[in-house]
């Protein structure tokens, strides 16, 4: 398979280089400045320059607190933008996959959240990426995958798991919300899932994030736990952070595909990411 990731820069995309490399796929990886999924007739000359069979879309305005701020351009990124890049891939018969979110959902369910769940984004960056959903399904009705992650964690990239080991070996203690429950997924392991849904050129929605859930709390406790790191964790809210962009209380995603891939459990992730960040620094 010629694959072609575009956003091969960030976290997910350097994963997936590897990942679909060591599969024995020829992929080539694109970011800014050799694209831009805002320039319709770029993005579109581009895509059919490198005559993939398949696309993988990472490109994405992802600061969720800024797009409070600016909606627009984050709109014009996860949206019309994520609708070029399907468009392009279309037009020469490859398959795309769009990386989706949990924050398309309200986050006020108290069970795991279908395929099929009605959208109700509370965001702008719900917003974005839920115009983003639509634009691909649009463009590439045939032929495209929309798969929706969250709580990404990786060594190749800012993420939730380092910043608190950093500041557990800085403070004797840290506050970490309480009230927000998720899937935290580890890049590694969506890469393996994006790359086999590639393969396999699956359609429609399918819900790819690692198994079981936690909260940020629990989170941050098994990763002191598994590094020993001496740092007292405290509960807290999220309401008492005053962040700009509400967050989901409840972002667990179900899965009821039978053909869609399924990731290792959390734990396992975490383990995995732990391990890369050790052998990087050694």
């Amino acid at each position: 398979m010629r694959l072609l990731v575009i956003g091969a820069a960030g976290m997910l995309g350097t994963d997936l280089l590897a990942v679909a490399r060591a599969a024995g796929h020829e992929t080539t990886g694109l970011d800014l400045p050799e694209i831009d999924i805002t320039d319709q007739d770029g993005t579109r000359d581009v895509v059919a320059e490198h005559a993939p069979d398949a696309v993988i879309n990472c490109a994405a305005y992802t600061d969720v607190d800024g797009a409070e701020r600016d909606e627009e351009r984050a709109t014009e990124i996860n949206g019309p933008g994520a609708g070029n890049v399907a468009a392009a891939a279309a037009a020469i018969g490859a398959h795309v996959v769009q990386i989706s979110t949990d924050y398309v959902f309200a986050g006020t369910a108290t069970e795991p959240w279908r395929e099929d769940a009605p959208t109700g984004p509370r965001t702008a960056y719900g917003r974005s990426k839920l115009a983003g959903e639509r634009a691909v399904t649009a463009a590439a009705p045939d032929s495209h995958t929309i798969a929706r992650t969250a709580w990404l964690f990786g060594p190749h990239g800012k993420n939730f798991v380092d910043t608190m080991l950093r500041l557990g070996a800085e403070r004797d203690e840290v506050s970490v919300v309480d009230d927000q429950r998720g899937c935290p997924t580890y890049a590694g392991h969506l890469a393996s899932a994006l790359v086999d849904i590639a393969e396999r050129r699956l359609t429609g929605i399918v819900h790819t994030v690692g198994g079981g859930d936690c909260t940020w709390y629990d989170l941050a406790v098994a990763a002191f736990e598994r590094t020993g790191t001496e740092c007292a964790v405290r509960r807290t809210t999220t309401a008492a952070l005053g962040l700009p962009a509400p967050r989901p209380a409840y972002s667990v995603l179900g899965r009821t595909r039978e053909d869609a891939p399924v990731l290792p459990p959390w734990q396992e992730g975490l383990d995995a990411h732990l391990a890369a960040r050790k052998e990087r620094v050694a």
